[in-house]
């Protein structure tokens, strides 16, 4: 029989350092996060490693965090229930999971039973034996329609790997391995969560990001959270990338040289119509050529102000943003 003294050691070790934490955003999943609780714990069976299950409930308005609840007290499991405040998104809610991981790793995928956590183990091991940053899933038999996920995926896939240079085949994929050291330097905002590879790609050499082919299921429960109106939000927010890839550290720049540029044809313009009203004597006033070079010269003077304004925005930003892009209503775990 264990001893007082050696019960009392036994209780003050200190917990071994997590390994792994499993972050999982749900929104209004009811039918599914029983089950993919189940498949989670089935998968991880034989990771020996320390690891956590963090669900984050994105403002449900079902019984996704009554039925996530269940599973508080489950043993062997250790799961933290991040609790939002109202529906931020999937970009706000992996951050909060993010966040709250403690993990040396993060694994992110999706609440739908879509992922299978099958692949988590497995994507651990080749995370380590290639020595990346970024191991992102590939999902190659994908089960989804094809004209409404399938083809708009694929041109999105493909505009993507050209704007940012890090070519993967599917960007879309949430089953993610992370180095938690890496992918907390990156604030996720908006509906970024699509381009993480992209800005994971601004801390790191796109040499250390890298892809493996993994299971997709189809939805088993609910609907999709997406449809075509998905594609235009993905252009958008590509735009974005783009922006924020090239120029976030320098925006003057980017709105400078559009001034410049628009001044510089303003200015040939203009003189091109100084000497045709002074030395060719030619009446000017009321050509629409006038009007053009005036406004090419009014914006070209309104974008160089913007870029300096964008200046000043910028250093502000790096200086004093620390501040989330969501509110956590309550941390539900087991009691140590």
């Amino acid at each position: 029989m264990q001893t007082t003294a050696e019960s009392i050691r036994e209780v003050g070790r200190p917990a071994p350092a997590i390994e792994l934490s499993l972050v999982v955003p749900v929104f209004n999943e009811e039918e599914s996060v029983g089950p993919l609780i189940d498949r989670i714990c089935t998968a991880m069976g034989d990771f020996t490693a320390p690891w956590e299950l963090i669900l984050i409930d994105d403002g449900s308005t079902d019984a996704t965090l009554v039925n996530a609840r269940k599973s508080i007290e489950r043993q062997g499991l250790a799961l933290k229930i991040v609790e939002l405040q109202r529906n931020f998104g999937q970009t706000a809610a992996m951050q909060a999971g993010i966040d709250a991981a403690s993990g040396r790793l993060i694994a992110t995928m999706d609440g739908d039973l879509q992922n299978d956590p099958k692949d988590i183990p497995a994507m651990v091991a080749e995370l380590e034996r290639r020595g990346l940053d970024l191991l992102v899933g590939w999902r190659k038999n994908r089960q989804d329609g094809l004209f409404l996920r399938k083809i708009p995926s694929w041109c999105a896939n493909y505009l993507i790997g050209r704007i940012t240079g890090v070519k993967l085949h599917d960007y879309g994929c949430s089953l993610k391995i992370y180095r938690s050291a890496i992918i907390k330097q990156v604030k996720l905002m908006g509906e970024m969560h699509r381009f993480i590879p992209a800005w994971v790609a601004g801390v790191v050499p796109s040499s250390r990001i890298g892809e493996m082919v993994v299971t997709h299921h189809a939805r088993q429960h609910g609907v999709s959270k997406y449809g075509i109106s998905r594609t235009f939000r993905v252009i958008l927010d590509l735009l974005s990338v783009m922006f924020f890839m090239r120029y976030k550290a320098r925006p003057g720049h980017f709105f400078g040289s559009l001034g410049l540029g628009l001044g510089a044809l303003s200015a040939l313009i203009l003189a091109y119509l100084f000497v045709d009203k002074f030395i060719l004597g030619n009446d000017i006033g009321t050509r629409p050529l006038l009007f053009v070079g005036v406004m090419l010269f009014l914006s070209s003077v309104q974008l160089i102000t913007t870029g300096i304004l964008s200046e000043m925005l910028a250093r502000t930003y790096y200086r004093d943003d620390d501040s989330p892009n969501y509110i956590v209503r309550s941390i539900i775990e087991r009691e140590s």
